[in-house]
């Protein structure tokens, strides 16, 4: 099983990562501003005019470290990483179950399984914790509606009918989703998701989070072995990774939408940290994404109980332990690939 590794996230402007016997070395103005030891590390994230030499990306593919390279506001733009691990024969098997319907269904509706059940559940616990009656009422309500998808996915198996059903519990939970923010600040106000580019500062915080979670799915599809552009729920698509946005889907409700509705409830980001392009785009000040940065990362830490395994891990290994599951469910060892469901 893959240890649990943090990533390293690099946005100061104009710095250069090297290697340093088995170090990673960032440097700015040539002044050694951080040496981590590559063991350490699960991946590297730099984002803008961040620079990386050879070697230590030569060591990086070696060791299994993945580096990414994004625009300044977080879009995604090139991966540098080594060897695929694992057998051949479970990418085969991989691609032979993606294109069997019959095989491939089941799988897309655990996910979807998992989703809906864990954005019941982030909706339920809010409307016990301090709401006004008329929110509690909106909440609950809403929630409802997603058991009701619920039971509609368990006796689905048509791919695109399962689409069909988690597109509208996804509206039904964002309809709400304005309820879980408590700021009275209209800066928060939250009309809806929105997306390339995000139009409100609640998306862009959405947006964000939600970049690092698949950067962690893709680097768990490749460390068991799966290849992380073929899925079983998103369509596949060149530069997709789709197998790790399938895997992203179960984690987006417990992981980064309970983070962002915990920065802003508790004043930890700023409207003012927000920056509104000409364009309408709103975009994450450097202070401001490095101050979400380390919470997502403080939040990876967080341990609790594997659902599955009932045994004790940290938040951020879950998304690997379920790029396992689903590993050992196509070699065979698994009847059903079981969803991550937070209770």
């Amino acid at each position: 099983m893959k240890h649990h590794l943090n990533s390293l996230f690099v946005f100061t402007q104009g710095a250069y990562l090297a290697k340093e016997g088995d170090s990673v070395v960032v440097r700015i103005e040539k002044d050694v501003a951080l040496r981590v030891p590559i063991h350490t590390l699960g991946g590297i994230l730099c984002f803008g005019r961040v620079g990386v030499s050879p070697f230590l990306m030569g060591l990086c593919g070696e060791r299994g470290v993945a580096v990414s390279f994004c625009t300044l506001h977080g879009r995604f733009l090139a991966r540098v990483s080594g060897f695929t691990p694992g057998s051949v024969l479970l990418r085969r098997e991989q691609y032979r179950w993606a294109d069997d319907p019959s095989r491939a269904s089941p799988i897309a509706r655990s996910i979807i399984l998992g989703k809906i059940s864990n954005s019941r559940t982030v909706l339920l616990r809010a409307a016990r914790e301090g709401c006004t009656p008329e929110t509690a009422d909106a909440l609950a309500e809403a929630a409802l509606h997603l058991s009701r998808s619920i039971d509609a996915a368990k006796s689905e198996s048509d791919v695109d009918s399962l689409r069909g059903i988690e597109g509208d519990a996804a509206s039904t939970y964002f309809g709400v989703f304005r309820h879980l923010i408590r700021s009275s600040d209209p800066a928060w106000s939250f009309g809806g998701r929105t997306r390339r580019p995000p139009l409100d500062r609640t998306n862009s915080l959405l947006s964000f989070l939600y970049a690092m979670l698949s950067h962690d799915a893709r680097a768990a599809c490749e460390a068991c072995g799966l290849d992380p552009a073929v899925g079983f729920l998103h369509v596949d698509r060149p530069g997709r990774p789709s197998l790790a946005l399938d895997l992203v889907e179960e984690f987006r409700a417990f992981i980064s939408d309970r983070l962002a509705v915990s920065l802003v409830n508790r004043g930890q980001v700023k409207p003012e940290g927000f920056i509104v392009t000409e364009s309408g785009a709103v975009e994450m000040t450097e202070a401001t994404r490095r101050a979400v940065v380390a919470a997502y990362q403080r939040r990876k830490q967080d341990v609790i109980l594997s659902p599955y395994l009932g045994e004790k891990t940290t938040i951020g290994l879950l998304i690997h332990l379920q790029a396992r599951l689903l590993s050992r469910h196509l070699r065979g060892d698994l009847d059903a690939y079981p969803p991550f469901l937070w209770r």
